[in-house]
């Protein structure tokens, strides 16, 4: 697309604005407004600031140049857009197939001007399909960075769950164990504790394992891994709660436990963590 011709376009562009404003609403119902993503004055701003931006674009010195700061603005329009549409509950693809219409609808719109000449119209075309496949592809950048956010905060609120350390008494911290040890649940369980023995200055650790159900070489030396590296902290070990047929399993599996206190229950090891602790707790007499 020539300079004359962008001239031509920027000229019928701003001629036809009005009927094209009300052409261009259209879409935003349609993907928008049936699904209660958006209300009619928020459809009706979206198509005239998306206007004012395509003639600030086409009213550009070089309309095809993909670093002015008039396409700049097209490319936060949409990524805008497609985060609130996602952040409303919306699917990228609604946002997709509205940029879609709209480049329809605009093309359609400013075709009817007997202005244009075929081989000018061909031009016209692949300008705005070359601009609008750029726009999309801002969307789905948006969306990538939206997923990966969503993402990280899952994977935080997952560590975050994954060990609900609790500090029942002074100095004396408390972590059940549900599920399976793997390497990485290891190291997350580990991190966490060993920073939550530090900030709280504990000297007793007592892990429940009355949650685990199965164990392996492998977990158990992810076990051990965790206890030895609190011992090295300071703090003392207390693991509970082991079944039976955990208790079996680590036999035949030849773990060290030496130096390992053990008891059969949480109960049982809040009481030895006391005592350890010199924590005399009684019965207030009726």
């Amino acid at each position: 697309m020539n300079q004359k011709l962008s001239e031509k376009l920027s000229a019928l562009f701003n001629l036809e604005v009005g009927s094209i404003s009300t052409l261009l609403e259209e879409p935003g119902r349609l993907h928008f407004g049936r699904d209660g993503l958006m209300d009619e004055e928020e459809i009706v701003d979206l198509s005239a600031e998306f206007l004012n931006l395509m003639a600030g674009l086409l009213g550009a010195k070089n309309p095809k140049d993909r670093n002015c700061p008039e396409f700049h603005a097209l490319e936060i329009f949409f990524s805008a857009l497609a985060q609130k549409v996602l952040i409303r509950g919306g699917k990228v693809e609604e946002v997709v197939r509205y940029a879609q219409l709209m480049q329809y609808t605009l093309i359609e719109a400013l075709e009817q001007d007997s202005g244009i000449a075929f081989t000018e119209s061909r031009s016209v075309l692949l300008y705005f399909n070359s601009l609008f496949n750029e726009l999309i592809m801002e969307v789905f950048r948006t969306y990538l960075a939206e997923r990966e956010r969503v993402l990280e905060a899952q994977e935080a609120e997952l560590r975050e769950t994954s060990t609900p350390i609790t500090e029942i008494w002074d100095g004396v911290l408390t972590l059940p164990i549900i599920g399976t040890l793997d390497s990485s649940r290891t190291m997350l369980v580990m991190e966490a504790l060993l920073s939550r023995v530090a900030k709280d200055h504990a000297e007793v650790v007592v892990m429940d394992l009355t949650g685990v159900q199965n164990i392996d070489s492998q977990v158990s030396h992810h076990l051990i891994q965790i206890v030895r590296a609190v011992q090295l902290m300071g703090s003392n070990a207390i693991i509970t709660g082991i079944q039976p047929e955990i208790a079996r399993a680590l036999i035949s599996l030849n773990i060290d436990f030496t130096g390992i206190t053990t008891r059969a229950s949480l109960s049982d090891g809040l009481k030895e963590a006391f005592r350890q602790m010199d924590i005399h707790v009684s019965h207030k007499a009726s």
